[in-house]
């Protein structure tokens, strides 16, 4: 039988074992799918299958459509096969969920799947799609724009929760199965929407598969060929990516880090690659309105020579190039400007959790040289200190410098993150008066260690 043949050596490129399979079938009655549960039936003995059909209905076709489930369950019953089916309010969902006709449908009659393969106790579910389907497929996706491993259309077999989604039947035309349905006496049932116009997919079947079925009647193998190759292509490639990827990022909850120097190292392929794996990673259901231009505009901020940069990306990504980093933030914490008071021995605990401890100074010894504590005589500078984000025109005196400098500058020119400028505490006097930029910069505001009311301040980071 030619069919059988050709499906088998199918599933043997593929490396795929059909024997001792627990199989849902999924039918909807259409001759594809009862091309299948027929096929596979027909070898439940010779290769010890287990097999259940699993039929929906959308209910977007009133009766006929609930006729068609009858039609299955009446095949099913003829040729003593388990039959599962669910009527499923699909125009409903689509109201409660924005989602199109097809995405709806498809999340019910994959839902039910699930719960069918768990009561049943099956592995596998086998689904219908042909060669035919895969030019569509391919075809669409090239014209749409699609990139990487979406380019590949329908894979052979993927997982599916716990279990393994195959497809038996991309080698065969959709002529092969019509014929194969009126060799075997099958009358399947024809849905009217197959002939639909508005779907992007029959404007292809009608228009394009024929032409390119007249220049070349294998050209479905071509195209399989052409999948199958470009997704192992694409595993290896993300392989590799990972493995580059993996040594100049670190992660974080909801962040990631990119070294650009050594990012920009690795040869472009895998660049791209990993700007779409760390989007993947951070975004667990990737916004239809992140396009390949937000991946354009990543690679023009890692690219700029200008040290700094920030991109506001769909549902909260923000991208910040930070000097030889590049931050990917998911819903990064809203900067909030804070301001402590300090009124003697006390403690202040920064958002960051950074720590601002004060203590008298006849109660400490030793030497405080260092840019983590600072002097302050209380009868000079009066009390409440005060301990505050950055403000616009901030400016302070430097030790041992004349004149005053802005705190923008300083944090500049000691290449503080951009990130970390908002959040990084400032100490001024009741007057306003910047005494000290802790870890960073003191003024010349700081006491020595004589006079009677000597506070000493000490930055603790976590």
């Amino acid at each position: 039988m030619m069919i059988e043949s050709k499906v088998n050596a199918f599933l043997e490129r593929h490396a795929f074992q059909l024997n001792n399979k627990a199989i849902a079938v999924g039918v909807s009655g259409g001759p594809d799918s009862l091309a299948l549960l027929h096929y596979l039936w027909e070898q439940r003995e010779n290769r010890s299958l287990k097999l259940v059909a699993v039929h929906v209905d959308h209910m977007f076709r009133g009766d006929e459509s609930y006729q068609d489930a009858l039609f299955v369950k009446g095949f099913c019953e003829e040729r003593q096969i388990p039959f599962e089916m669910k009527r499923v309010d699909v125009p409903e969902y689509m109201g409660k969920t924005g989602l199109s006709s097809q995405q709806a449908a498809r999340d019910c009659r994959y839902r039910f799947y699930g719960e069918v393969m768990k009561s049943h106790g099956l592995q596998y579910l086998a689904l219908g799609h042909h060669g035919d389907d895969q030019i569509e497929t391919v075809l669409m996706r090239l014209t749409r724009g699609s990139s990487g491993k979406a380019r590949a259309g329908i894979p052979f077999s993927r997982s599916f929760g716990e279990y393994i989604l195959f497809r038996p039947f991309l080698c065969l035309t959709k002529e092969d199965l019509g014929d194969y349905c009126a060799a075997n006496l099958l009358t399947p049932r024809i849905d009217p929407s197959n002939d639909k116009e508005y779907y992007s997919r029959n404007r292809f079947r009608k228009t394009i598969l024929p032409f390119l079925k007249e220049e070349n009647p294998a050209v479905h193998e071509h195209f399989q060929r052409f999948s199958d190759d470009l997704q192992m292509d694409e595993e290896y490639l993300i392989e590799l990516t990972t493995e580059k990827l993996n040594k100049v990022m670190m992660k974080e909850a909801g962040e990631i880090t990119i070294d650009i120097s050594s990012f920009r190292a690795m040869p472009m392929p895998l660049q791209r690659r990993g700007i779409k794996l760390i989007l993947n990673y951070l975004y667990k259901e990737r916004p239809a309105s992140l396009s390949a231009i937000h991946i354009e505009k990543i690679f023009s901020i890692i690219r700029n020579p200008h040290p700094s940069g920030t991109l506001d990306f769909p549902s909260g990504l923000r991208i910040i190039r930070s000097y030889g980093n590049c931050h990917f933030q998911l819903n990064p914490p809203e900067r909030h400007s804070y301001c402590f008071e300090l009124s003697g021995t006390d403690q202040v605990i920064l958002p960051n959790g950074d720590v601002i401890e004060a203590q008298l100074l006849n109660d400490v010894h030793g030497r405080f040289a260092s840019k983590d504590q600072f002097i302050v005589d209380l009868e000079q500078s009066g009390v409440p200190l005060f301990v505050r984000t950055r403000q616009n025109g901030d400016r302070m005196t430097l030790k041992g410098m004349a004149g005053s400098k802005k705190v923008k500058d300083i944090f500049i020119d000691l290449k503080i993150p951009l990130a970390q400028r908002d959040e990084w505490p400032v100490i001024t006097d009741r007057e306003g008066i910047i005494l000290w930029l802790p870890g960073l910069k003191k003024s010349h505001h700081e006491a020595s260690k004589e006079g009677n009311r000597l506070l000493l301040l000490t930055y603790i980071k976590h």
